[in-house]
């Protein structure tokens, strides 16, 4: 037999959901591990260390999977040293490709952060305002430390190079089963790549008024998903609910749509897009009937970065700006 791909999985600054979606495989899985050897997979499934990796050889790894972004110094650490192990690389997932639901904290100051999540939440009970520190020393002669939070998140490919992206938050376990089959029989893009499908979520979804001919109308009354319930059968976008579904990728199979739900956007953006939360803000004054519809879009999304950048803000021109003013 030939000698097995010698793969890995890393977790960055997630919530391990992009992993969960390859363990979801089951049996197909297991199936894999035939021509594949998971020689490291951590923190969240093996029980191995970072020395262990540290210790492996330069690129004796041929393939590695990164899910969540880089959020703060361990972060950062673990996935140059993975870089340096690996042959090919790939950005598994939204945070790790765009930087995910918690890069929006990049609109917020450190302190401000901080603030919320140690003191002023209503579930937080920390009346001393006691906050994490890097080093801490206990009884003068035990030096604790934890990883450092980063002034800002990182996508994995603005900290090291990578040769291919996966969207989805978490990537669909069918469509991981997909790219698995073609990673092991060879079947992949030139590097840069996004690995997908290559269909929109309006081309997968069930509502799309193209499926039974019909014209596709405008946008003529602004709705959110707390205002009403959303009539199964119908578009989603025009019924007035903000989707996303014509620049996203579809490789979930459109599983938000199903459950009457809009796409938000994690799937990555469609070939050609290079700025997703822009492209989002387009398509949607596009669809609109009349400027009093674009009127009642701006009272009810009164924070439009949060809305076209829930997984996108990293990757994003805005978020550079912001940076840009940060450092001035």
């Amino acid at each position: 037999m030939a000698d097995k791909l010698k793969t890995a999985f890393l977790l960055a600054g997630g919530c391990a959901g992009c992993e969960m979606s390859v363990v979801d495989l089951s049996e197909a899985l297991v199936d894999a591990l035939d021509s594949l050897e998971i020689v490291f997979w951590a923190p969240t499934v093996a029980d191995v260390k970072y020395k262990d990796l540290e210790a492996m050889p330069d690129k004796s790894i041929d393939l590695a999977f990164v899910d969540g972004m880089i959020r703060n110094s361990e972060n950062l650490h673990t996935v140059k040293v993975l870089r340096q192990k690996s042959k090919v690389l790939v950005a598994f997932g939204a945070c790790a490709t765009m930087g995910g639901i918690a890069a929006m904290g990049d609109l917020h100051t450190k302190a401000e952060l901080f603030e919320k999540a140690y003191k002023t939440s209503f579930s937080t009970d920390n009346p001393d305002g006691v906050y994490p520190s890097p080093e801490y020393m206990l009884d003068g002669k035990y030096n604790l430390t934890i990883p450092a939070i980063l002034d800002n998140c990182s996508t994995i490919d603005q900290v090291v190079a990578v040769e291919y992206y996966v969207g989805g938050c978490p990537p669909h376990p069918a469509f991981v089963g997909r790219l698995i089959g073609a990673i092991l029989a060879g079947k992949l893009p030139p590097a840069g790549s996004w690995l997908t499908g290559g269909k929109a979520v309006c081309d997968v979804c069930k509502r799309n008024p193209a499926i039974t001919g019909q014209e596709r109308l405008p946008v003529g009354e602004i709705k959110r998903t707390v205002d009403d319930r959303p009539d199964p059968e119908k578009c989603l976008l025009q019924q007035g609910y903000m989707c996303f579904g014509p620049v996203t990728q579809g490789d979930c199979g459109g599983s938000c749509l199903n459950v009457n739900i809009p796409c938000r956007g994690c799937g990555g953006p469609i070939p050609g897009v290079k700025d997703f939360g822009a492209r989002c803000v387009s398509m949607l004054a596009a669809s609109m009937a009349d400027d009093e519809t674009a009127a009642q879009f701006i009272e009810k999304y009164n924070d439009m970065a949060k809305l076209v950048y829930r997984y996108s803000h990293t990757a994003s021109k805005l978020n550079h700006r912001i940076a840009e003013h940060k450092e001035h």
